[in-house]
């Protein structure tokens, strides 16, 4: 029995070191040696003078390639190390590396009438890989004898055993029935913007059941917004094998990725680190492009900064990459508390003021929850959101997103019923019940149907529980208090991925005398939530008292300040 790791837990010190980050030797030796010898003889043809990979190949490459291909045990006919990811820059040769490796591939395979696929989500991705995999067959003798391309497929042939090399675009083709042994995923991160990706991979490496010589790679930049979808589940797989919270020695990632601490000193804008996910720097990559395109996004318009941070420099986008964001979130990450839940705030808070936002088919239905620590009297935070199914479907482009939030809890998806109204009324019944209930803070737009079913629980303005939240430029003051009470430490939230999207998701229009806050992009970058977060802080910047402890003074702090 062969024991080894595919975790890598001194990974952070390995790749500012600029050392291997596979932290095992290839299994099978020899099996690794034949196909870096096939490897490092295919042409790279668009570079002058054609040279083979073995020529201009660094080091890294084929210490992937050798990890690949000496994982398989020629006895067994079994690979033991099946399932790889690539997480590297843009410009790193990454389509040139995933077609040599499977036309290395198609030359080892013994199996006869074998398939092989590359899956790309578009026909130009699908290009971008089929065009040098059939050029390097092209350009050498003794492959064009042994391989035969026909273009117009985009599929490469074996003449001998009768396996073929299949380059499918999912957005043309389907996946269905494939049975291929061996299956890599360009651009990963583009498949996780699909609601369906998850089955269509799913039905991709099926074939590797029955055919366990076999093995999937997934090739990837960072997404240029949120990671999403199966981009996200494989991302934080793959992350959990390397940092040795999941054990599988069958999966090995090698992700070129910032660590932690580099990220929040936002050590990646310092041309001397950036060949920390750039491993090809000085050969596909030059320092000094990458410095004029750098400055040119830090002076420029919308989110092209954003866009080129995640491609040429990996950084996976969070909150702080956009110069029109909210200023709150700069702190937003720091002010994460994972005790924070609605139990706790009903635990520890003296007063809990329910803000509301949203609520159209169209858009999320968010709720979000202040409340003052009755000790400290910090503000502690915790939201939720409602959405129709039907955004689902008319919003493809987060429809992922969105799954990934009801995982979570923070989501929940509701039919034709509309349930949503009912379990907020429930929730907001809940803190009532305990005595803690300040004033509910609405955007009193298109609200008719909440505020009917609110009366219902005695929530209504001639109570005072009911209060119409100021909105546009009038909410700047809002804006300004969260912020600040972030800056300082006084205000912590949930720590909700959701949240951390919404928030993130805010622009900020300035005027001469004001702010207001609006979506980033119209339709797709739902802030709901995040607005009902400053409704609730219009209320509670005026110390609310809860239901039964100090309410009539409350009532008679708003007629004073009327």
């Amino acid at each position: 029995m062969k024991h080894w790791t595919t975790a890598c837990p001194d990974w952070e010190i390995r790749i500012v070191q600029g050392r291997s980050l596979i932290p095992c030797d290839p299994l099978f030796e020899d099996e690794a040696e034949a196909a870096l010898a096939v490897f490092k003889s295919l042409r790279v043809v668009d570079l002058p003078g054609q040279p083979t990979f073995g020529e201009v190949g660094e080091q890294w490459v084929f210490d992937f390639v050798a990890a690949i291909f000496g994982a398989y045990d020629a006895k067994t006919a079994r690979r033991l190390i099946r399932e790889f990811l690539l997480l590297i820059s843009k410009k790193n040769g990454k389509s040139t590396i995933s077609a040599g490796i499977m036309i290395t591939a198609l030359i080892r395979n013994w199996r006869h009438e074998a398939e092989l696929l590359v899956l790309a989500p578009t026909l130009e991705v699908a290009n971008n890989v089929f065009g040098p995999a059939s050029a390097m067959v092209r350009y050498d003798d003794e492959l064009s004898t042994l391989l035969h391309v026909q273009d117009h497929l985009r599929v490469i042939k074996h003449r001998v055993t009768g396996a073929e090399l299949k380059v499918i675009a999912a957005d043309a083709e389907t996946v269905g029935g494939k049975k291929a042994a061996f299956v890599l995923v360009e651009e990963l991160w583009m498949f996780g913007k699909r609601a369906n990706a998850a089955a269509m991979l799913r039905e991709a490496v099926g074939g590797l059941v029955s055919r366990p010589e076999g093995f999937v790679i997934y090739l990837t930049t960072h997404s240029d917004e949120r990671p999403a979808g199966v981009f996200k589940d494989k991302l934080d797989y793959f992350r959990g094998v390397r940092d040795g919270t999941i054990e599988d020695n069958a999966a090995l990632g090698v992700l070129y990725e910032w660590p932690p601490a580099m990220i929040e000193a936002e050590a990646y804008l310092d041309p001397d680190n950036f060949y920390i996910t750039n491993p090809n720097i000085g050969r596909s990559v030059e320092v000094d492009w990458l410095i004029r395109e750098l400055a040119k996004e830090q002076v420029g318009e919308g989110d092209g900064i954003q866009i080129f941070l995640a491609k040429h420099l990996n950084v996976e986008i969070g909150n702080r990459q956009r110069r029109d964001r909210w200023a709150g979130v700069e702190f937003w990450p720091s002010r994460a508390d994972a005790r924070i839940t609605l139990d706790h705030m009903l635990d520890v808070c003296e007063v809990i003021v329910p803000g509301l936002d949203g609520g159209g088919l169209d858009d999320l239905f968010g709720l979000s929850l202040v409340g003052r620590h009755k000790e400290t009297r910090d503000w502690l935070a915790w939201s939720r959101a409602w959405c129709h199914e039907g955004v689902l479907e008319r919003r493809k482009k987060i429809a992922p997103l969105l799954r990934d939030f009801e995982k979570a809890g923070d989501l929940v998806i509701v039919d034709d019923e509309l349930a949503d109204i009912s379990e907020i009324v429930g929730l907001i019944e809940t803190i009532k019940d305990a005595g803690l209930l300040g004033p509910v803070a609405v955007d009193p737009a298109g609200l008719g149907e909440m505020i009917e079913a609110l009366d219902e629980i005695g929530v209504t303005q001639e109570a005072g529980l009911l209060v119409g939240a100021p909105q546009g430029y009038a909410m700047m003051n809002a804006i300004k208090t969260a912020e600040r009470k972030l800056a300082n430490g006084t205000l912590r939230h949930a720590g909700q991925a959701m949240m951390d999207w919404c928030v993130s998701n805010i622009k900020i229009e300035p005027t001469a005398t004001a702010i207001r806050a609006t979506k980033q992009t119209a339709g797709d970058a739902k802030i709901d939530p995040a607005m009902a977060l400053f409704n609730a802080v219009t209320v509670m910047i005026r110390n609310p008292q809860a239901t039964g402890s100090g309410l009539e003074d409350y009532l008679d702090s708003l007629l004073g300040a009327a």
